[in-house]
């Protein structure tokens, strides 16, 4: 299951490792591809994801999911 985020103040390449070990931690996640010029973060998961957890995984890794 592919689900895609919109990920805010993301600015360089520790944004992109933070956010991708944070998510990467979920349950049922197998991939975290992280875009970002357009803060995209598509998550690859063998189930639907919880929104409370990932909003939970982003502001842990100290950015927003936008929406």
């Amino acid at each position: 299951m592919l689900t895609t985020y919109t990920v805010t103040g993301m600015t360089c390449s520790h944004c992109v490792n933070a956010v991708t070990e944070e998510l990467g931690r979920l349950e049922g996640v197998s991939a975290v591809e992280v875009d970002l010029p357009t803060g995209a973060v598509t998550v690859t998961s063998d189930r639907p994801l919880d929104p409370a957890a990932v909003r939970e995984a982003v502001d842990e890794a100290g950015y927003a999911v936008a929406g």
